[in-house]
């Protein structure tokens, strides 16, 4: 008489399984986040290992053992990523008294605008800005002093990457047959599903490599026409930023608008604005 239909037997016990499930979901996230400093660089050479594994393979063919072939790609990606980090710090600290020069002179250019347009505290914000300038330094070494653990989590975040990259990058093979055994389907379907994700992520990558190349090739090519200074850091700096996905586009942007206000003038800052949203819009989808 007092049974519960049987839909609402259904019912709560489709709510209890959610709650299960809830309770699961949560407590993975509260592991992982106990755990971050293991699972983000771990991440990071999984996906540095997918990318470059095809690499090892090849070597592998070639007579290689896998061992030594994976050292050797690390000893390259290591070195790339060595290259465009230097290539990106020397353009803009070799460089930094013109780039400091060219953004007061920006500054005072936007500075003209504001008042001409009637705005009050132009003049007193721009001064804040030039004022601050020479405190930078300090403010930085101060950062410095203050962040030792957080640049001693950099530093282990780094090599636990490079660790779990060399390793990853040995063993995927292996670690993709115990993967595909232990998906819980027939080892033929997971063999699929894993190869899918792999050429999805390689593939991905190298079409965000070669939109980034793209870009960095038009900007630059537009800022040395217009008579840009700077033109090639300008193309390192978008090159890089490229792979920030929605900020990147703008920071290199900014950083080539502002050159070329400051150098050039409004009209040819205006056609380097152009030539941005351009390289970053829809010439940038027609490649992708």
């Amino acid at each position: 008489m007092f049974a519960p239909p049987q839909w609402l037997q259904d019912l709560g016990l489709l709510a209890w399984f959610l709650v299960g499930l809830g309770l699961v979901l949560v407590g993975t996230i509260l592991i992982l986040a106990e755990i971050e400093t293991i699972v983000s660089p771990v991440v990071a050479g999984t996906i540095v290992a997918a990318v470059a594994g095809p690499a090892v393979s090849w070597l592998q063919a070639h007579g290689w053992p896998r061992a030594a072939g994976a050292g050797l790609m690390l000893l390259v990606l290591l070195a790339l990523t060595i290259v465009v980090f230097l290539l990106v710090t020397h353009g803009i600290v070799a460089n930094g008294d013109e780039i400091r020069a060219l953004a007061t002179e920006a500054a005072d250019k936007v500075e003209g605008w504001t008042t001409d347009a009637g705005v009050e505290g132009a003049s007193s914000a721009n001064e804040d800005v030039k004022s601050a300038v020479p405190n930078i330094g300090e403010t930085l070494l101060k950062g410095v002093a203050s962040g030792i653990s957080g640049l001693t989590s950099l530093v282990f975040f780094l090599s636990f990457t490079l660790f779990s990259t060399f390793f990853l990058l040995k063993d995927g093979p292996n670690v993709r047959r115990f993967v595909n055994s232990h998906l819980g389907i027939p080892v033929s379907v997971a063999n699929v599903i894993t190869g899918n994700v792999l050429s999805s992520l390689r593939r991905y990558f190298l079409g965000v490599s070669i939109v980034a190349a793209f870009n960095a090739v038009v900007v630059g090519i537009g800022a040395w026409l217009l008579g840009v200074p700077l033109a090639g850091t300008i193309a390192v700096v978008t090159l890089v930023t490229a792979y920030v996905p929605f900020i990147g586009a703008f920071v290199s942007g900014a950083f080539a608008v502002i050159l070329a206000l400051a150098a050039e003038g409004t009209t040819d800052a205006l056609i380097m604005l152009v030539i941005v949203i351009l390289a970053n819009g829809m010439l940038q989808n027609v490649v992708q």
